[in-house]
């Protein structure tokens, strides 16, 4: 069990002066409309034990479980709602039939934007995403639509998922130019077994003031060390990825070289007397762009066992193992960079000291 100050060390969400817990609990898990996801009272026991212990920073989506997700955190809000951060998103469709209960534009915001409202019972929305670019709508239309809704005060601030860094940084500039409301925070896949978003979103979030929320920290669970090389031998087999213990996250990372990451946050887990997942999160929580990793627990228990890696403190030299295991390969134009021709053609032979 955590410290009871553990999630009540808080942090600054990007640009805002907004203060946020250091874990976000994710809700996609709550409600059972999707096949696997914690029924309501187990829902409100995971509530209950963050808020508990400080935790303020609430993360769902419109159409999580269908809804549900929404209804039941509206439920589990009251009583306590002045205190807590709620976060949702809107882009993807409510109804298959309609084309335009789907997408990032004006119309879809809009009535997404009011289902969540009546869905979760409250009168605005802490932290509204765009959950990801549809790339058809102008970026114009939805940034002045963003900021239509924090001026009418149903939205306070606004984040964005799973979008390029080109776009988000378009996004960013255009609503610093016209004086509309700013993006806050940034909502990407990060893990040991995803760094891919170091070549690009996250050094933008760095820069453009917005504060990183890892989803899938634990990587689809791949870094909890329930899958072995037998779960990857029957999902090849099979040419799916269900197996004996259930469905691997869509993430796509069952593969022999997330196993080997895998391997070597469980040695570390074990040399420490720690969890593989707490030793995974700790690592994401490293990152000095990262606010808040969101949780997505289907069990108390495992609520609880996530909830400890804020009391881990990794050695030197665990960090440098995870990061050579998981280490991403350059992409251009860092790989062209990073060749020592080109670094004296663009320093002619001399040291510079970098920016801190």
């Amino acid at each position: 069990m955590p410290s009871i100050t553990a999630l009540d060390h808080y942090r600054l969400l990007g640009r805002s002066g907004m203060r946020v817990s250091p874990l976000a609990l994710g809700t996609m898990t709550f409600g059972a409309d999707w096949g696997w996801g914690a029924e309501e009272a187990e829902a409100r026991r995971i509530f209950d034990s963050y808020v508990d212990q400080g935790g303020n920073f609430i993360d769902t989506a419109v159409n999580y479980t269908n809804g549900e997700s929404e209804r039941i955190l509206g439920q589990l809000l009251k009583g306590k709602r002045e205190r807590l951060v709620v976060s949702t998103k809107y882009t993807m469709a409510r109804d298959p039939g309609d084309p335009n209960s789907g997408g990032n534009h004006r119309m879809n915001l809009m009535r997404s934007v009011e289902t969540s409202l009546k869905q979760l019972d409250t009168d605005r929305i802490e932290l509204l995403y765009l959950h990801a670019w549809d790339f058809t709508t102008s970026s114009d239309e939805v940034m002045r639509a963003l900021d239509d809704l924090v001026r009418a005060g149903k939205v306070l601030y606004l984040g964005i998922c799973n979008t390029p860094a080109w776009k988000v940084a378009q996004l960013q500039t255009l609503a610093d130019l016209r004086g509309w409301s700013p993006l806050v925070a940034l909502q990407i896949e990060y893990s040991l077994v995803e760094r891919s978003v170091e070549h690009e979103l996250i050094p933008m979030a760095e820069a453009l003031g917005l504060g990183v929320l890892p989803w899938s920290p634990l990587g689809g669970g791949i870094l909890t060390g329930k899958y072995t090389h037998d779960d990857l031998q029957q999902a090849s087999e099979a040419g799916v990825s269900a197996t004996r213990k259930g469905v691997i996250s869509s993430s796509g990372h069952m593969n022999e070289r997330s196993l080997r990451i895998a391997s070597v946050v469980g040695d570390i887990a074990s040399e420490i007397g720690a969890t593989s997942s707490q030793v995974a999160l700790a690592w994401t929580l490293l990152n000095p762009a990262v606010v808040a990793p969101v949780l997505g627990a289907r069990t108390l228990a495992q609520a609880q066992d996530n909830l400890g890696a804020l009391d881990l403190e990794l050695q030197d030299e665990h960090i440098a193992r995870l990061d050579q295991a998981s280490a991403p390969e350059l992409i251009f134009p860092e790989r062209f960079v990073a060749r020592p021709m080109v670094k004296q053609l663009i320093f002619g032979g001399t040291h510079l000291q970098r920016r801190v």
